[in-house]
């Protein structure tokens, strides 16, 4: 839910190009649903027929020739657009599909486009045991290695079930992944959603929007012409934000079956040529956009991980963020930390839960647990590191005789009145500023006080969690 946040990397695309174009063409035909291939029913996703049902135990003829266009004319259509606009291409090849179309395997071949994997058979794997899963992607490798001649470097599954991305990284061969929606940028995944860590895999988010699937669904476009504004829309937000100092990825999501039709095409054609008529534009497969990430935003594994920590440990590195109050750091921990909180942001997000949570004595006390600002316990040496090293950047540690009496004695004042000693975030204040706070807050009302106290202390978490974690 973080992502990048706010400030997303500068991806560096060759060129200083404003946005990477991808194009994808779905190689799917052959791979559907068929009782000849051994399944339980006909197909009934993505085709002309919107709303169609399987037909169990049936084949269903005009699904099969429906899709069989895809091999038949739509792929050399697509083959020749994309070849005569010299449009690099990445495929999303289901397996079996490949095995039964050899001529276009090496059509694709011999135009240089990238032939990554789309499983092993293009059906839904949400109902599958996540055994029967590994074994089908296992296949789908094989069989994907001997048919094209090479192990595919990257895969999207699409149909898939809540384990498909963590069996993609498990298998460990992939270069990439695209079963997410999620962001604009490529980026890592080093955890399977369940907080078990496993070997940084990168990712490089797909769309389902920028999509010729929605000719095919029921909120979709009804013409080319909807589809190419839509295109043209997203292209052009796109380059103008990388314009701005923001680059990031427009993906393209074709099938044989569908863009292919010639009513669609023409749209299609449309949007390549806008496409190239701007300069900025880097036009690449995905295996080049993950060799350029790799080569440019190498993975780097975070120095903490406070999601991730047990109790124990989590307790221990936070447990003196809020002074003195370890329980503000288990009330935390006992929350649903995520990636999220692996900021100084987020993590100070869920403990000042914690604190607010909590009783107003509870609070108090949290309060009463910090030191009074130049007082005896300073003298002493007998501040927490944090305290200590907080008090020295303001100047405390080197007050004048006149000075540190008149930071005692409104140290005496203000508990007297509040029952608390005075609390102020001193990072980026000096003496004279921390002593004017001091002199103005001590008119305040109690309630007042306690409120604005409050607020210092999450304050001061915060500051001291920038030290630890990225912001």
């Amino acid at each position: 839910m973080r992502g990048y946040g706010a400030n997303p990397p500068d991806p560096k695309w060759p060129g200083g190009a404003h946005v990477c174009v991808q194009f994808v063409v779905n190689y799917e035909e052959g791979g559907e649903n068929n009782v000849l291939h051994g399944d339980a029913a006909s197909e009934a996703f993505l085709s002309e027929i919107v709303g169609a049902a399987p037909w169990p135990g049936k084949r269903h003829w005009n699904m099969e020739s429906i899709y069989e266009y895809g091999a038949r004319a739509g792929f050399w259509r697509l083959h020749r657009m994309f070849t005569e606009a010299e449009v690099p291409v990445t495929v999303y090849g289901v397996a079996s599909a490949l095995a039964r179309s050899p001529d276009q395997v090496a059509a694709m071949k011999n135009a240089g486009w990238e032939i990554a994997s789309h499983g092993l058979r293009w059906i839904d794997y949400r109902d599958h045991s996540i055994d029967d899963e590994r074994r089908d992607l296992a296949e789908a490798v094989r069989l994907h290695e001997e048919v094209v001649g090479e192990r595919p470097a990257g895969l999207y599954v699409g149909r898939t079930s809540v384990n498909s991305v963590k069996l993609a990284c498990e298998e460990g061969g992939f270069t990439w992944i695209s079963d997410t929606y999620d962001d604009d940028l490529p980026y890592w995944l080093d955890h399977d959603g369940q907080g078990n860590a496993i070997a940084p895999q990168l990712v490089i988010p797909y769309t389902l929007d920028a999509n010729d699937m929605r000719f095919a669904t029921a909120q979709g476009f009804n013409s080319g012409d909807q589809f190419f504004a839509y295109l043209k829309d997203a292209f052009d937000t796109l380059y103008e934000e990388g314009k701005n100092g923001r680059p990031a990825m427009m993906n393209v999501g074709l099938h044989c079956r569908l863009v292919g039709r010639p009513g669609r095409a023409a749209a299609l054609r449309r949007f390549i040529d806008y496409v190239k008529s701007h300069d900025k534009v880097w036009l690449a497969r995905r295996i080049d956009i993950a060799r350029h990430w790799m080569e440019h935003h190498p993975y780097q594994a975070p120095k903490l991980r406070p999601s991730r920590m047990e109790g124990a440990e989590f307790v221990e590195r936070f447990g003196s963020i809020f002074e003195h109050s370890p329980w503000i750091a288990e009330g935390a921990w006992e929350m649903e930390l995520g990636p999220a909180h692996d900021s100084a942001g987020g993590l100070h997000n869920a403990l000042c839960r914690a604190f607010r949570s909590a009783s107003e004595e509870e609070r108090l006390g949290v309060l009463t647990a910090h030191p009074d600002l130049a007082g005896k316990l300073a003298q002493a040496k007998r501040l927490t590191a944090e305290s200590s090293k907080e008090q020295a950047s303001a100047g405390l540690d080197a007050l004048t005789d006149a000075e540190r009496t008149r930071f005692t004695e409104l140290n005496t004042a203000y508990v007297e009145k509040f029952g608390f000693p005075f609390i102020i975030a001193v990072k980026g204040l000096n003496k004279d500023q921390i002593l004017a706070a001091f002199e103005q807050r001590i008119d305040n009302d109690r309630q007042t006080e306690f409120d604005t106290a409050c607020r210092q202390v999450e304050r001061i978490a915060l500051l001291r969690l920038r030290d630890l974690l990225p912001s």
